[in-house]
């Protein structure tokens, strides 16, 4: 459906080739591409809905030399959503304490009913981005409770109660970066890698470079920050099967909304 490309470290580090190789394999995903690059607070978006092979902007920004402290790329294979800049990954929003959080997805939401208000909010129409409103309001009913601004573990608990209950008969790999800390989950086996060396994790839908790649940790949240494992949330077992006929299905469906 869409690759996944994430990137967190201690310190910036040079990510211009894994890049490269990482938007070559827009062959098979010509459908909008995407990166955001963070440097201490600073972060910078870039994305087109075409190919990004075709990129003559990408291209160019590619024979520079990228050199960050946490990243997100993604190139798009359209399933829900037209072909346009709305419906092009990654998201980005601030939540009600003014923090920014980015979120880049592969996979489809096929039941999940509390994200159908967010159809009339949303700039796009892809259940991605309704995925990132909603956990932003679940996020503000928790800062709401408390009183104050969640702290790391707090922001945590918020999405691992999200994935808990959105992943089950759904495909959610997600990356999402909060300013602070990067999640990763998928559910779906084989469609995402990590790579870990020293104060750098590399998290892709496909192994970039010629690295030792393992099988990201499956059916749970896990958080990274600087570059290394800081937390780990709750195994849920929601395991989500490809079945072409139901997808097929879904497709006709929502083509008719």
């Amino acid at each position: 459906m869409c690759e996944l490309f994430g990137f967190s470290a201690s310190e910036p580090h040079l990510i211009t080739p894994e890049l490269k190789e990482f938007f070559s394999h827009s062959t098979k995903h010509p459908d909008g591409w995407g990166l955001v690059v963070f440097d201490k607070g600073n972060f910078t978006m870039e994305k087109e809905p075409l190919p990004a092979y075709r990129s003559e902007y990408l291209k160019a920004r590619l024979q520079e030399q990228i050199k960050a402290q946490n990243v997100l790329a993604h190139i798009r294979l359209a399933t829900i959503g037209a072909v346009n800049r709305s419906n092009t990954h990654p998201y980005t929003e601030k939540d009600c304490t003014g923090r920014h959080w980015t979120l880049i997805h592969n996979g489809t939401i096929f039941d999940f009913p509390r994200l159908g208000k967010y159809g009339f909010l949303q700039k796009g129409n892809t259940d991605s981005e309704r995925i990132l409103l909603y956990i932003l309001d679940e996020i503000k009913k928790e800062t709401e409770r408390k009183g104050e601004p969640l702290n790391e573990h707090e922001r945590f608990d918020v999405l691992d109660r999200v994935v808990y209950d959105m992943s089950e008969g759904n495909k959610l790999n997600l990356l999402i970066y909060d300013g602070e800390i990067m999640y990763a989950h998928y559910n779906a086996e084989g469609t995402l890698f990590l790579h870990h060396d020293n104060d750098t994790v590399m998290i892709a839908t496909v192994p970039v470079s010629k690295r030792d790649w393992e099988p990201f940790p499956y059916t749970t949240l896990i958080a990274f920050k600087d570059g290394k494992q800081v937390i780990s949330g709750t195994n849920h077992g929601h395991v989500f099967t490809e079945n072409k006929a139901a997808m097929k299905q879904f497709m006709m469906t929502y083509s008719e909304l």
